[in-house]
């Protein structure tokens, strides 16, 4: 009977992935239905703290966008990218990096990768380089942010076992950027030099496409007056989760209180738990933006990452809700099969994570759907925590919108999807960096925590 119910479940996240955006959710609702009153699956408790965090999240990014905030990180980028052409691959993918690690959503790359593009192909620099490894740099980010849906995700799994925001980026943010540096290092000399690919040379023997290929990529946007006061209000946002994460002491108690009682907001112990205050501050943020950064809140929830957010909480809710119960129900089985061969090849888990990522597409809905499991099979908070970069999978098949994009903007036609689909662009470099950023997660825990 579980084999049946796990198929059931396994058809709804395949149909979900390819109808993209809501489909997720609501065929993993679909799903739930069919497990609850075909074969009385009791629901679990649905995932209310990762889809309240990436609402009040991503709002917050929306805010940051509609003010001018994210123009103003792109411009900055562009100039950092512009002055050191000949280190395109090099710098591409860090300061992808560096803004996902700061805005905690990889959309922000949407408007860096032209910028890439263009510098790589002005500097005849092969562009599948800079390219691939800037959209995986910022899968990357995603896993090390303190402010991304993942991070939340796995703090909520992981708060109780007592790890800490702090330990999360103690361990994942230098783990991620080895990562990356070793990906880098890997594309580096990747592919042929553009003046030795006979497909790029082919096609610059057609004077339009050679006249178009030195064209600047225009359309530079005009700061808005609220975009520098909306970076300084986001920013310390993040610093303010960042220092509470790290001192929980920080965080008001209601113990002594008179009428004192427990809530979802409020621990047993009386203190405001971690995800409530990342709601709240992240949401705080966003009405002090728009008091003070001369937006609306009209402009913010018509800003593209707000509408990112509903999608990604729809895709959350249904599936997580889906597995979790699954998993609630067979609980007894999962562990008497699992458990044994998961503690005597730990790597298994880091490797089933890596693979539900592929089909889910997200980092938060892995994190929220399997790492519950890592601790019911026995595995330690700190090695958890150390595979987390093995979320990022959503590479591998390239129907991402980020590869999509990158793909787009590449006029040499170096970044590609291949013949056989799974043999493109993003594919070497995702695997390489992913294992590197996972071996070095697991080498700091073992050294930090």
């Amino acid at each position: 009977m579980i084999f049946l119910q796990l198929a059931i479940l396994l058809i709804c996240i395949f149909i979900g992935a390819r109808m993209s955006g809501i489909g997720l959710g609501v065929m993993g609702m679909i799903g739930l239905l069919i497990l609850m009153f075909v074969f009385h699956v009791q629901p679990s408790d649905p995932p209310l703290e990762v889809m309240l965090i990436i609402m009040s999240v991503v709002t917050a990014a929306a805010a940051l966008q509609a003010a001018g905030g994210m123009d103003y990180l792109v411009k900055v980028a562009g100039k950092i990218l512009r002055s050191h052409p000949g280190q395109i691959t090099i710098l591409g993918p860090l300061v992808t990096y560096c803004f996902t690690l700061f805005a905690g959503t990889a959309h922000i790359s949407y408007s860096i990768l032209p910028i890439i593009a263009e510098v790589a192909i002005k500097a005849r620099i092969r562009p599948e380089r800079a390219l691939s490894m800037s959209v995986t740099a910022a899968h990357m980010g995603i896993t090390a942010s303190p402010v991304s849906a993942a991070t939340a995700a796995l703090l909520t799994v992981l708060g109780s076992s007592g790890i800490k925001l702090a330990d999360i980026l103690l361990i994942c943010i230098p783990a991620t950027v080895i990562g990356v540096i070793v990906g880098i290092i890997f594309v580096y000399k990747r592919g042929k030099e553009l003046d030795k690919d006979p497909e790029f040379l082919e096609r610059m023997k057609d004077p339009v496409f050679a006249k178009n290929l030195d064209t600047e990529v225009k359309g530079e946007i005009a700061l808005k007056p609220g975009a520098i006061p909306s970076l300084i209000i986001f920013g310390i946002a993040v610093l303010s989760i960042v220092l509470l994460g790290s001192f929980p002491g920080l965080l008001p108690n209601f113990a002594g209180k008179e009428g004192f009682a427990p809530n979802f907001a409020v621990s047993a112990s009386g203190q405001v738990q971690m995800p409530a205050m990342i709601m709240m501050i992240m949401l705080g943020a966003t009405g002090l933006i728009i008091l003070f950064a001369k937006t609306t809140a009209g402009q913010v929830t018509k800003a593209s990452l707000f509408s990112s957010a509903a999608s990604a909480t729809i895709a959350v809710f249904g599936v997580v809700w889906m597995s979790s119960s699954f998993m609630d129900h067979n609980f007894v089985a999962i562990k008497g099969t699992l458990g044994e061969m998961v503690n005597k090849y730990p790597w298994l888990f880091a490797l089933a994570l890596f693979t539900l990522s592929i089909l889910l597409f997200s980092q938060a809905a892995t994190t929220k759907a399997l790492m519950p499991l890592g601790l019911v099979l026995g595995l330690s908070p700190a090695f958890l925590l150390g595979i987390f970069p093995a979320v990022n999978g959503h590479f591998f098949i390239p129907g991402y919108p980020t590869l999509l994009t990158a793909i787009q903007f590449d006029r040499t036609g170096t970044t590609r999807i291949g013949k056989y689909v799974l043999n493109h662009s993003f594919m070497l470099p995702g695997l390489v960096t992913t294992a590197a950023a996972v071996g070095a997660g697991l080498i700091l825990q073992l050294i930090l925590l």
